[in-house]
């Protein structure tokens, strides 16, 4: 099934548009496409950011593992390193201090006619891009690779079976995001 699917690269851009609409239909009906709940979030008033966050890597989690067990995905991960943690960290909170969003919920505000959002955001992203990109040679040849620490998840780190960090974490999860709701968080 998955040889069959890398083949069809049409397919993989619809079934990948397809995904990205959703997931901006769901940021956006979430709430966090709006920048009064983002600053809500920074201020620690309102939860509604990190209830989506939190319910998004449960649900991924449960996801990707599931559909890996039954053979329908392969996961590559890329390897990780504190310069690519901090050139990206820098990057990020340099265009969310900036404007206010970050990446996915720029997408999101663009779709329901933000005009900051899409002036701001999407020529910022644009600009940020290439800026990375004629910085990037330099950037992997002398800082990318410091702190290299490969391509380790919690699983591989602690030696277990996938299953045995994301079930209970995901009832951690579930507990914390029910104990925000019922504090009226």
């Amino acid at each position: 099934m998955l040889t069959k699917l890398h083949s069809k690269s049409k397919l993989q851009l619809f079934l990948a548009l397809l995904a990205g609409i959703l997931f901006g239909f769901f940021l956006q009906k979430g709430g966090v496409s709006n920048y009064n709940i983002i600053l809500g979030q920074l201020l620690l008033t309102d939860f509604t950011v990190i209830k989506i966050i939190l319910t998004a890597i449960v649900v991924g989690m449960i996801g990707i593992y599931g559909m890996k067990s039954l053979g329908l995905v392969e996961l590559h991960p890329k390897s990780g390193s504190f310069g690519k943690s901090v050139v990206g960290g820098l990057i990020f909170g340099l265009g969310f201090a900036t404007l206010g969003y970050c990446p996915g919920t720029i997408s999101a505000a663009v779709g329901q006619g933000n005009l900051d959002a899409l002036i701001g955001g999407i020529i910022g992203i644009i600009i940020g891009a290439a800026i990375f990109a004629q910085w990037y040679p330099k950037l992997n040849k002398k800082f990318l690779h410091l702190g290299d620490f490969g391509d380790i998840r919690f699983p591989g780190l602690l030696k277990v079976n996938a299953w045995i960090v994301i079930i209970p974490l995901s009832v951690i999860i579930i507990g914390f995001l029910y104990w925000l709701e019922s504090a009226g968080y």
